[in-house]
């Protein structure tokens, strides 16, 4: 991996929503890497450049809004010389429960408008994904609201832990060992 891509709304009023979990999990990660996320004007988002023995990757979390993602992610994958395969996106997902997490690699987007913004600049929807559960609100007109409005406390504590254990596998998806990482992700113990 050189690319670790963390999805949410920029601002404030949006820090402790459902849909900030891709920002959550890569403030986690940065802390556990002793790195600062700073403001990266030429690629639209909040960075952090890695360098540890032989590893060398970036972290981002654009704050060009959710369903404009794309456009960070494709200005630092352009500069760099990233290609698809080589980036995983951690995102918010409405069809997994609070308290789950899920690696995947391709496949559709499900309605996700950052998803689709990073699918339609890259021009593939052929790149890994790290989805945080956070449940689904029952009813298609109420996910606007649902995603944009932080999750009840036993929610939360669910999404954190979610969050949590995917962290536990990022040794493997630093060294490429995604097949690896999924298997103990989704082995329950």
């Amino acid at each position: 991996m050189k690319l670790i891509i963390g999805l949410g709304n920029p601002g404030k009023e949006y820090t402790g929503t459902r849909h900030n979990a891709g920002f959550h999990w890569v403030d986690r990660l940065a802390e556990m890497l002793h790195v600062t996320l700073k403001p990266e004007a030429r690629f639209h988002g909040l960075c952090a450049q890695v360098r540890q023995k032989d590893m060398e990757l970036w972290l981002l979390e654009p704050q060009t809004f959710m369903n404009r993602s794309g456009q960070s992610v494709a200005a630092l994958c352009q500069f760099y010389k990233i290609q698809p395969d080589e980036l995983i996106v951690i995102h918010d997902e409405l069809d997994l429960p609070p308290g789950i997490a899920k690696l995947k690699k391709g496949g559709g987007l499900g309605g996700h408008n950052g998803l689709k913004d990073i699918a339609a600049k890259l021009g593939t929807q052929d790149f890994w994904r790290l989805r945080i559960g956070i449940g689904h609100p029952g009813e298609r007109n109420a996910v606007v609201g649902y995603v944009l409005h932080p999750p009840k406390k036993e929610e939360a504590q669910l999404i954190d832990e979610a969050i949590q254990r995917s962290l536990e596998v990022w040794p493997l998806l630093v060294q490429g060992a995604c097949e690896a990482a999924m298997l103990k992700l989704h082995t329950k113990v």
